[in-house]
């Protein structure tokens, strides 16, 4: 859900202004020359982490580890300075890498984070200052899958924050976005949390919140939390890419070799149920998302390379293995943001259910010199007001990708 303060070409939350990953910007260049688009600053001080940052206006809001501690930070998008910074607390190390994942969501005068330790916070967009902080974990008795470290990003509804802490007392919580204060626990639905982020749904005539668990995926209404139905679609140990929902369906997808499906959640009495529209293997994706533009899902499937499949049927429009390995992805204007995670390659491709239609390629000028362990470039690439973010740990690159204008 957008917030009411952001414009529509802004990014205010993980994956853009509708959580799908799809910017509603146009006029920007449909190709690039073979240099790619004109870089126009570098930041050296992102930190260490894989937070893609959020930007309204002329300010980016991101995270990472600095000495030992998370830090939030804003910068001033004209010229990528620091206007503020503010400690959040110790870092958490991990074996795969080390350093925050979460998107900080702006709302108005506000932004809202969480660590990987699962220190939700609520902090002034303007200056960086602490309003108040919930502890998943500590004060939630929040319990995630896999390695129990905390990366969704915190969605805004009205007046509300929906999170995912996990565990025996519910998987999902609402607190008040102005105090922190808790509002329900999805009582019924009590599995782990898993890495994936919220998203907002109406279907089957209810308003409800969806996301993936240590189970599947559910959904709970946005009442009451209250549970509305289940699925054991795509459950894996490891599951990040945020679902996808459109035309009252929801689509939903996991690395591991587990696959996708589609969902189409119908009104059952006081709740809803969800009725299986296909699964299947196609789509396998694992961390980098996917995303839907005009009726086709766009994203890499391990091990078969970037895939094109119909929303609504799941059939393979066309796979592309040798373009470009493994990566994330962002899109805006019909085209795709392909961003390779092992070579620090944009590829700029058409939204096109015929087949892969390169427009363009550029590599990052650099890589960090940041330990990465056993992490790669798994930041999602993210267009904002006529310019490209990519980011590779503490490096992060603005370009200008907005077409000339004509006379």
């Amino acid at each position: 859900m957008a917030s009411a303060a952001a414009r529509a070409d802004d990014w205010p939350q993980y994956r853009g202004p509708n959580r799908d990953g799809v910017s509603r910007e146009t006029g920007l260049l449909k190709a690039w020359t073979k240099d790619g688009p004109p870089l126009l600053w570098t930041y050296r001080d992102a930190g260490v982490g894989f937070t893609p940052p959020s930007v309204v206006g002329d300010r980016l809001y991101g995270m990472g580890v600095r000495d030992k501690k998370d830090y939030l930070y804003a910068l001033d998008t004209k010229a990528g300075r620091q206007v503020w910074a503010t400690e959040l607390g110790p870092e958490r190390p991990a074996g795969w890498g080390d350093g925050p994942c979460a998107t900080p969501t702006v709302d108005g005068d506000y932004l809202y984070t969480v660590t990987t330790w699962g220190d939700l916070h609520c902090v002034e967009r303007a200056t960086g200052k602490k309003v108040w902080n919930v502890h998943l974990k500590n004060d939630l008795q929040g319990k995630v899958l896999h390695d129990g470290r905390y990366t969704e990003s915190p969605l805004i509804d009205g007046d509300v924050l929906v999170c995912c802490p996990g565990g025996k007392l519910g998987t999902m919580a609402a607190l008040g976005k102005k105090t922190g204060k808790l509002l329900w626990r999805s009582k019924e639905l009590t599995d782990e949390a898993v890495s994936s982020s919220t998203i907002l749904v109406t279907a089957g005539g209810m308003r409800q919140y969806v996301s993936l668990t240590g189970k599947g995926v559910a959904g709970v209404a946005a009442k009451d939390g209250k549970l509305l139905w289940k699925s054991d679609i795509p459950a894996a140990h490891i599951m990040v890419a945020t679902p996808v929902h459109a035309d009252g369906l929801v689509f939903v997808t996991a690395g591991y070799g587990r696959g996708c499906g589609l969902l189409k959640p119908v009104a059952d009495g006081e709740r809803t149920k969800a009725e299986e529209v296909y699964r299947n293997k196609v789509m396998k994706n694992h961390h980098g998302g996917v995303v839907l533009v005009d009726g086709h899902l766009y994203g890499h499937s391990d091990p078969n390379g970037w895939v094109c499949m119909d929303f609504k049927t799941g059939k393979l429009k066309w796979e592309e293995t040798r373009a470009l390995g493994k990566g994330s992805l962002a899109c805006a204007d019909g085209r795709l943001y392909c961003y390779g995670e092992k070579t620090g390659t944009l590829v700029l491709v058409e939204a096109d259910p015929t087949e892969w239609k390169e427009t363009g390629r550029f590599t990052i000028p650099e890589k960090t010199k940041v330990a990465r362990k056993d992490g790669l470039i798994w930041t999602p690439p993210v267009v904002a007001n006529g310019r490209l973010y990519l980011r590779d740990q503490d490096l992060l690159f603005c370009y200008d990708i907005t077409a000339p204008r004509r006379p």
